[in-house]
């Protein structure tokens, strides 16, 4: 048995999902507003093992979601997985979110199509990249899109999807469709893992970081009222 604990905190979905070789067996998620994954994400660990009937010592391997997303979120998830590969003597694995997202939704579409996974970076801006085929063609970036509409992809097909992607809407070509419903979540990051788990494709535990794309800027506290 080769059980791999999955972990995704890198948007608003704090999301744990257990695996055994590239089969689901758990998963336990939730979508909040206000970015409760400090609360939420060693809960929904203990809860997924204890459903699977899993210790942690029965664990393989630990995967999580490198990025990029949430800077908050992010480093919440790299954090818990390295205390867990620290405490069991066991493998880290680290998978980029947007490609994650992009094979999970690779199998419902046509295989020419190209498919565009978007995670909000707040305001009018998001990070992307560009894949088809089964590979990716336009490498993680982010993007400002009322400066840059997707015109290089006018008259072509393709999909847009994740928790960026609504407001991507009018910047995309008439020809490209927005799925719904198509986030992030531990269970895409499954197959992926596997694939590393089995060419022995780990990360250094000890100086792995998360992949932010962007300076994280701390926003200007709020006066209070009196």
């Amino acid at each position: 048995m080769n059980y791999i604990l999955h972990i995704d905190s890198s948007t608003k979905v704090c999301s744990i999902a257990l695996s055994n070789g590239d089969q689901l067996l758990e998963l336990i998620e939730t979508d909040s507003e206000t970015l409760a994954h400090s609360e939420k994400l060693h809960v929904f660990i203990e809860e997924c093992l204890n459903k699977a009937g899993i210790q942690p010592a029965n664990l393989s391997a630990v995967c999580v979601s490198k990025g990029p997303g949430s800077y908050t979120g992010l480093r919440i998830g790299v954090s818990a997985a390295k205390g867990l590969c620290y405490g069991l003597s066991i493998p880290f694995i680290a998978i980029d979110t947007l490609e994650a997202m992009a094979n999970s939704v690779q199998s419902k579409v046509d295989d020419s199509a190209i498919l565009i996974p978007m995670i909000d970076a707040r305001r009018i801006e998001v990070f992307c990249s560009v894949h088809q085929n089964g590979s990716t063609q336009t490498k993680v970036h982010a993007r400002i899109l009322d400066e840059e509409p997707f015109t290089e992809l006018e008259g072509k097909k393709g999909y847009y999807f994740g928790d960026g992607a609504q407001k991507a809407i009018q910047y995309m070509p008439l020809s490209f469709t927005f799925l719904k419903d198509q986030n992030t979540s531990a269970k895409n990051l499954i197959s992926l893992a596997w694939k590393k788990f089995e060419n022995n494709d780990f990360e250094d535990t000890a100086y792995f970081e998360p992949f932010y794309l962007k300076d994280f800027k701390a926003g200007k506290p709020k006066k209070v009222l009196k």
